[in-house]
């Protein structure tokens, strides 16, 4: 056992190289927040492809949270939307509530082609629309599913970390 502490030790963090930055201008209200962000994911009707690379983005491995991003369970405790998928009718009032119960200054991120514009679902009998039909949009991140990079690359520029 004693070995194995100091192997881990020795190893220290083992994490990819960090993205590069994106070169747009943060939004706004992004300023406001200090070098942290807390963001309530919003699954609106997606494949759960992006969920995927979400998990990885926030994972070990690409670690998004050493950039000040952290997922909290409450949309009243966050303040940025991670919304993926095209928004289905079903939860089109859910989004809007959601949207509405987070506290300002609010971001709003639409995650993956589905979300920025129905990507393959659009046109759908059960889809509602883009998330920038239904709430403000902030921030896009393209991509079906966006990369873990691409998602860590966006959130830097909402911590500016």
């Amino acid at each position: 056992m004693v070995s194995l502490w100091q192997k881990i030790r020795k190893t220290g963090r083992v994490a990819e190289p960090p993205p590069p930055r994106e070169d747009g201008a943060a939004p706004a209200a992004a300023a406001e927040l200090a070098g942290s962000v807390q963001i309530r994911h919003v699954d609106a009707g997606s494949c759960n492809g992006c969920e995927l690379e979400i998990a990885s983005a926030f994972g070990p491995v690409h670690d998004a949270e050493r950039y000040g991003a952290r997922l909290v369970a409450s949309p009243r405790h966050a303040d940025a939307l991670l919304v993926t998928g095209p928004v289905t009718r079903n939860m089109e009032v859910a989004l809007r509530r959601t949207y509405e119960a987070v506290p300002q200054p609010r971001l709003v991120i639409a995650l993956g082609d589905c979300a920025r514009n129905c990507g393959v679902f659009a046109g759908a009998y059960g889809v509602a629309g883009a998330v920038g039909d239904v709430v403000p949009v902030d921030v896009e991140v393209p991509g079906c599913p966006p990369e873990p990079e691409a998602i860590v690359s966006a959130l830097r520029g909402l911590t500016g970390r």
